[in-house]
């Protein structure tokens, strides 16, 4: 299917170099809105089946069998290609070190999947003259594992998403500290029986994977019906050809994840939902309508769209074809009437082919999409029902919103007419505890938290999302970068994505795009990081060409962009994307004198001289910072200026393999966030930044490779706040009202010591007191953004601090000296969550003293039991060095902390008793509610 751009745009096309152009973007969203809180889990894999006339679409997600391993222990048969091989692993390199040229790889004489696998892509390739023919005959294996009759009794039973991965024991010795020290490499198969009915006969079958990692071939009634290299990306497989009506069908998915695939944790299986999708004949293809807001204000809105049609039968066809428009609500459900109604003109489609249709509404005093916290994300719905004489035979509905955005060279990025400094995060797709397997409340936490914070962004670290969490953020009004490749031809690692770039680079930036366009929430699309061809002049300038063009004829409404901590600005490379990323250089890397004279990139600060270069486009930094710490860990001497690279004593200790929470330390080529923020405030063009990371994550563990995951994030692995979190709140909420003391104030081993004092406020002045006596009163300088009183001598007792702004008392905060350990105190996020299985709870449990006073560097073990209609899925502690397997119902608390994460059995109702107790301390108890599931609020599955 070619998919078309739309008819009616904002003016003439868009130059390539976006200067002051104002891009209207797509307000989009073809996948499924999602409803708030506690009801998303019924949008993940336990939603009834979506049907309407001739479609339904179906969950596929239970009653999975797994395995690791290949009939035999061979795997040559199933091999999708042949791969380097790996003399010296490439663990542990420095994350921005230089890409390396491809290993050329003899594949003669070796039978390969390949031919049969690349066709699924052909709907992704727009050139006819390109498509792959499939070969006349199935490849010559008789794969045991596919058979229908093949008993897989002995098999785990599983439930989707899938990370068969994230239970394993960690890898304490050896390589892979990159990829979290979990093994995530190795064949593995799911089966799963497919019930088809004779009504079925005539339809097309269709099986929706939204992720699957990775080298994923997809094999029906023992058959290789296609499959998928890329693990990031959503694809369709059509087992029309293979599928038996009236009968039991077997589908069979065998994965072939590699070690040195990846710089950080991939994840491992199914680890996103699986659907079947069954239409007529005649249907709106894949991802085939598209949305698009090409005149917007506040009085009226066009609305244009788009409708692709497919005709898999083999006789010319006739279809009408009508939108209706639908104001959704803050859950995402219809409200009200429609608000226009459009017949496009009838199309004729020839058989095997595939046709679209146009329509166009205007819309008076539009509600605009736009982010919080100073705009709504009001949505709207389009449903497409396609008639064929007479008769609906399809109907697809496509959330979308209405707004426009603007990109200014001086000014920065505008929506809906208001000026949006960026503030937001770098996040990977991992769920810490979780891992790779997607859970829609869980990652929607994680959006709360980076909310209350003050994040209005979210970049996609390095690689497109599940859908679903598109659908969060068009729901929550948060802005994305949305990005497709981590690598082009040049490698990272020896086995990343670089094997398979020339032959699916097309078809995955494409499909991403397809799949992703309608989301509001979607500023721009990011077509690669850091890559290697910074380093090759012309012919790498040429190949991101080459990518932006095909992301500006799949939408010509969004600016490309694409990440640089390399390319400078009299190099051809930057020319050729709409938008300026840089990491690291509008700081510099690497500027300090211990790196003069080292091979390691070195760059004086580069804004002046991109802003110089490119004067009409935008600026801005996708990853800024790289700051280190670990939660709650203080170390001393401080040092003195505002940012400092990591080494033992200063700022970390590799011993203990953990880093100052003062918040002045950054890896080598990074900065903390004070020197950010003073080089964006001199720099006012900058539109804003995306900090290197929101999360901590799995895998990448800088400076301590010998650590399970990494030591970036403003939040740790468990979402709990490490200090950083309050000095990005301090200047992303500048109206909020608040202060924040640190380190703790229990330290009876310095006694008398110089234990400097730092307070992040959103004010600007402050008077520190400890145990009453003031220790002076401060006013931030210009460029300075905490107060730091680095004299003050420690005694126990109580640290106080009351800030003010513009002279008037603005907020106070304390910490005080704890007493022995005495109790456990537990709380949950969420105590009443859905009885299907998905949703889950997050309980805390902070060890206090008996005056419940937190006891900040206590570590004992706690142990959680859970009872009723609930059961416990994981538990973390935020340390990165910890390697107890996540499931475990035990863990060592970390500087006090320890979480729980639990869920409702799926199909229970009632109460959910969270226990927790440690040796010597009094338990806690929390008390959850299930609801059942068919009380709980159910949203939109996306066509």
């Amino acid at each position: 299917m070619e998919q078309h751009p739309p008819t009616i745009m904002a003016g003439s096309p868009a130059p390539r170099a976006l200067t002051t152009a104002c891009l209207l973007a797509a307000a989009l969203g073809a996948t499924l809105a999602t409803a708030p809180a506690a009801a998303q889990q019924a949008t993940q894999a336990s939603a009834p089946a979506a049907q309407s006339e001739g479609r339904q679409r179906i969950d596929f997600n239970d009653g999975w069998r797994f395995t690791l391993g290949d009939p035999g222990g061979d795997s040559m048969p199933y091999l999708y290609d042949v791969r380097p091989e790996v003399k010296k692993s490439a663990d542990g390199k420095d994350a921005d070190a230089r890409p390396d040229q491809a290993v050329h790889v003899e594949r003669s004489g070796v039978a390969l999947l390949k031919p049969w696998i690349l066709p699924s892509g052909n709907a992704f390739i727009k050139d006819p003259a390109r498509h792959h023919a499939r070969p006349a005959t199935d490849p010559a294996i008789d794969a045991p594992f596919a058979r229908l009759g093949f008993d897989d009794s002995a098999w785990t039973q599983v439930r989707l998403p899938h990370d068969w991965a994230i239970a394993g024991l960690f890898l304490e010795t050896g390589p892979y500290g990159g990829m979290g020290r979990l093994k995530t490499w190795g064949p593995a198969w799911y089966r799963k029986t497919l019930e088809l009915s004779a009504a079925d006969r005539g339809k097309q079958i269709y099986l929706d994977i939204d992720g699957a990692m990775a080298y994923a071939s997809v094999w029906v009634n023992g058959r290789l019906a296609g499959g998928w290299p890329y693990g990031y990306n959503s694809f369709r497989i059509d087992l029309t050809p293979y599928v038996t009506p009236g009968a039991s069908n077997q589908v069979a998915i065998r994965l072939d994840n590699t070690a040195e695939s990846a710089r950080w944790y991939p994840g491992a299986g199914l680890y996103r939902n699986v659907w079947i999708t069954k239409t007529a004949p005649l249907h709106v293809g894949q991802w085939g309508v598209q949305v698009t807001t090409p005149q917007v204000s506040k009085e009226s809105a066009q609305v244009a769209w788009r409708v692709n049609l497919d005709n898999k039968g083999t006789a010319p066809v006739k279809a009408d074809v009508v939108t209706e428009l639908l104001v959704l609500d803050a859950q995402g459900k219809p409200t009200g009437k429609p608000v226009a109604r459009v017949t496009s003109a009838a199309a004729t489609v020839a058989p095997g082919a595939s046709a679209s249709v146009d329509g166009t509404a205007t819309l008076s005093k539009p509600r605009l999409w736009g982010p919080l916290p100073t705009q709504q994300p009001n949505r709207y719905l389009a449903v497409t029902t396609v008639r064929q004489d007479g008769r609906v035979v399809d109907r697809v509905e496509t959330p979308f919103g209405i707004r426009t955005l603007r990109f200014d060279g001086k000014e920065g990025v505008f929506v809906n007419g208001e000026k949006i400094v960026l503030r937001g995060v770098n996040n990977h797709h991992d769920l810490g505890a979780l891992g790779a397997a997607f859970n829609v409340r869980a990652a929607e936490r994680q959006l709360e938290l980076l909310q209350e914070m003050g994040t209005n962004a979210l970049r996609m670290a390095h690689n497109p999302p599940d859908p679903q969490l598109l659908a969060l953020t068009d729901r929550m009004g948060i802005l994305v970068v949305n990005e497709v490749f981590d690598s082009w031809q040049r490698k990272k690692t020896p086995l990343d994505f670089h094997l398979i770039f020339d032959d699916w680079h097309e078809q995955d930036l494409r499909s991403m795009i397809r799949r992703d366009r309608n989301h509001p929430s979607i500023i721009m699309w990011s077509i690669g990081n850091e890559v290697g061809e910074q380093y090759t002049d012309k012919e790498g300038a040429a190949l991101a060409r080459r990518l932006h063009g095909i992301s500006r004829d799949e939408d010509p409404t969004r600016p490309t962009t694409l990440s640089m901590n390399y390319a400078k600005p009299h190099m051809p490379l930057p020319a050729e994307v709409d938008i300026i990323s840089l990491n690291y250089q509008g700081e510099g890397i690497r500027q300090d004198p211990e790196f003069e004279g080292t091979d390691r990139i070195r760059t004086p600060p580069q804004y002046p001289g991109f802003h110089k270069a490119f004067p009409d486009k935008v600026i801005l930094t996708s990853e800024s910072a790289s700051a280190f710490s670990s939660r709650g860990v203080y170390f001393f001497p401080v040092h003195p200026t505002d940012s400092s690279i990591v080494r033992d004593g200063r700022g970390g200790d590799s011993k203990l393999q953990q880093v100052s929470s003062y918040e002045l330390y950054a890896v080598d080529f990074g900065s903390s966030a004070d020197k950010v923020f003073a080089s964006l405030d001199r720099h006012p063009y900058v539109a804003g930044e995306f900090v290197w990371t929101g999360f901590d994550y799995l895998g990448e563990p800088t400076p301590y490779y010998g650590a399970r995951s990494s030591y970036t994030g403003i939040l740790d692995l468990a979402g709990f706040k490490k200090d950083r979190f309050w000095l990005y709140q301090s200047r992303w909420r500048p109206d909020l009202k608040m202060a924040h003391i640190l380190p703790h104030w229990t330290w009876p081993d310095r006694a008398g010591q110089v234990t400097p004092v730092h307070v992040f406020t959103s004010g600007d002045e402050a008077e520190l007191f400890v145990n009453g006596k003031s220790q002076g009163r401060k006013k931030k300088a210009p460029f300075t953004y905490r107060l730091r009183w680095d004299d003050v001598k420690y005694q126990p007792g109580e640290v106080r601090v009351v800030s003010y702004k513009a002279g008037k008392e603005w907020a106070r905060a304390s910490v005080k000296t704890a007493g022995e350990a005495a109790s456990l105190q537990g709380s949950a996020d969420r105590t009443t969550i859905d009885g299907d299985g998905r949703d889950l709870s997050f309980v805390t449990v902070r060890i206090a003293d008996k005056a419940g006073v937190d006891v900040p560097r206590s570590m004992q073990r706690v142990r959680f039991t859970v009872e009723g209609a609930g059961e416990l899925v994981a538990t973390d502690n935020g340390d990165p060095t910890s390697f107890e397997p996540f499931p475990s119902a035990e863990r060592a608390a970390f500087n006090g902390m320890v979480l729980a994460i639990v869920r409702a059995k799926p199909g229970a109702s009632g109460p959910i008793t969270v226990r927790a107790t440690a040796a010597g301390l009094a338990p806690a108890s929390v008390t959850l509610q299930a609801r059942p599931a068919d009380k709980a609020i159910k949203t939109h599955q996306r066509p």
